[in-house]
């Protein structure tokens, strides 16, 4: 086994796409959203608060990305009991909300994108547009 691994690392241009394209989504279904994007260890990169999204909004948004991320699946999905443990164990950092999605380019977890403001059901909607956004992501 080789002591090093190549190591893909999303860009400033590429979270800026997916949170343009997360944005459109959102203005589109008319409900303002808090977009959160970050890099594969949880470190933002990118946000927008929409106006008349919520203000505490930016806490699930960034919670949902960072979960994401963390875990390379979509943030929700967590079972009922592991997501209360997790939760303490992280000091609240991981979060078994829906509206969270991982980015993952050749099967690398480069990032997470997490919404908020919206329903679970409209967070995962823009999510998914901002992930379409990037050449080569995987769809969820």
């Amino acid at each position: 086994m080789p002591d090093v691994k190549p190591f893909l690392r999303l860009s400033h241009e590429g979270a800026l796409k997916m949170l343009n394209a997360a944005v459109a989504k959102a203005t589109a279904m008319k409900v303002p959203q808090c977009i959160c994007i970050v890099d594969n260890g949880g470190h933002l990169l990118a946000f927008v608060r929409m106006d008349g999204g919520n203000i505490q909004s930016f806490d699930t948004a960034f919670r949902k990305a960072q979960t994401s991320a963390a875990n390379g699946q979509p943030s929700g999905g967590i079972e009922a009991g592991v997501d209360m443990k997790l939760a303490v164990a992280t000091e609240g950092k991981r979060i078994n909300l829906p509206g969270g999605l991982p980015i993952i380019v050749d099967g690398h977890v480069i990032g997470g994108l997490g919404v908020g403001s919206g329903t679970g059901a409209e967070d995962l909607e823009v999510a998914n547009a901002g992930i379409a956004a990037l050449a080569g992501a995987k769809a969820f």
